[in-house]
């Protein structure tokens, strides 16, 4: 089948994740999370299951025999690597029908992208004398993402006017809608957020 061909059949989508911690629940994993909301975004019919990665079923074993998560069950088709599930969604449900979620400036797509490595390195680390340092790094780059976001878009400056733009009033990443990029940056800024909040703000 063509991808148009594909796209027009809508096959039966089922996403497989991570479970959470009682086997059964999603789990948190801000790679499932991102495939979650790229469907959702696209407007299209899909299931999900829960893998309990202690006890993987028969079904999951044969679909899946590396056992890598979250994968997809597109028609008959199975689909790896959380980039190339993405790519793939986004060429085969594609406009007019669904809606197309790649960003129009490219600076969206990086925006972000230090920050999650930042917060591991510091929540990983074990050596106390490390921390102020990797917490500064962390919030640098947490600096960096704020500055794009409240940095007006091309789209946004008035090409006309010698008035300085100012600050940008959009609520995600490229603009009002949520994109690619924003499914990415989301899941793994929640993270953040919890841990923050629940641990290391106390």
């Amino acid at each position: 089948l063509t991808i148009a061909a594909m796209a027009e059949e809508q096959a039966q989508i089922e996403l497989f994740v991570m479970a959470g911690s009682d086997g059964a629940k999603i789990g948190n994993c801000p790679f499932s999370q991102r495939l979650f909301m790229v469907l959702w975004l696209k407007g299209v019919t899909f299931s999900v299951t829960t893998v309990d990665t202690k006890r993987r079923t028969e079904t999951v074993q044969k679909l899946c025999p590396g056992g890598q998560l979250p994968f997809l069950l597109y028609g008959t088709e199975v689909h790896m690597d959380t980039n190339k599930i993405e790519e793939f969604l986004e060429a085969v449900l594609s406009p007019p029908r669904y809606p197309k979620l790649a960003a129009k400036n490219p600076e969206s797509n990086t925006a972000g992208l230090g920050v999650f490595a930042k917060f591991s390195a510091y929540i990983k680390n074990s050596n106390p004398a490390l921390n102020a340092n990797l917490e500064k790094g962390l919030l640098k780059a947490l600096k960096v993402l704020d500055n794009y976001l409240t940095s007006p878009l091309p789209e946004e400056i008035d090409k006309t006017s010698a008035e300085d733009e100012g600050v940008s009033h959009r609520k995600f990443l490229d603009g009002d809608e949520l994109i690619l990029a924003d499914c990415n940056l989301l899941p793994k800024l929640h993270i953040v957020q919890v841990v923050y909040t629940t641990f290391l703000w106390k």
